[in-house]
């Protein structure tokens, strides 16, 4: 199963690797195919301070989550993007947050969900009718009943 994974999702995971989140993003390359926007490793960087001060981690520390995280997600560069998709998640979301339009065109291109935490964004889809999300739990869930069989 593939899944977009949004920053909020990648900073949660790098604050605990050791949590749910970092969990699920470090030891389920058997069970989800992560991709995440070329970006999305920028807007990490941008927040490498507000990282150490939330966790009391240091920087050797930040950087070593972020790498293990990272080693389970493709980056894909935002030119594999139709202008068509764009469009469409330009459209969906520029009342709710118009930087979380290159999420909702990555579910478009790829064909796949969106993981995120941000509640105003699902409560804004949901608004919309766009349900093409996947929790936490959720996954958390069908990577437990995976692991069963």
């Amino acid at each position: 199963m593939k899944i977009v994974v949004d920053a909020n999702i990648i900073f949660s995971g790098i604050l605990n690797s050791n949590g749910k989140i970092g969990d699920l993003l470090i030891n389920s390359d058997k069970f989800f195919s992560f991709i995440a926007p070329d970006f999305l490793r920028t807007e990490i960087y941008s927040h490498y301070g507000k990282l150490i001060k939330i966790s009391g981690l240091t920087l050797a520390q930040i950087l070593e989550s972020e790498y293990q995280i990272y080693k389970s997600i493709t980056f894909i560069s935002e030119a594999q993007i139709s202008l068509e998709n764009w469009q469409f998640a330009n459209n969906l979301v520029s009342d709710i947050d118009p930087k979380d339009s290159i999420y909702i065109a990555y579910t478009k291109q790829f064909k796949c969900k969106l993981w995120t935490g941000d509640k105003k964004l699902i409560n804004g889809l949901a608004k919309k009718n766009y349900n093409n999300i996947i929790t936490t739990e959720d996954l958390f869930q069908i990577r437990n009943e995976k692991l069963k069989i």
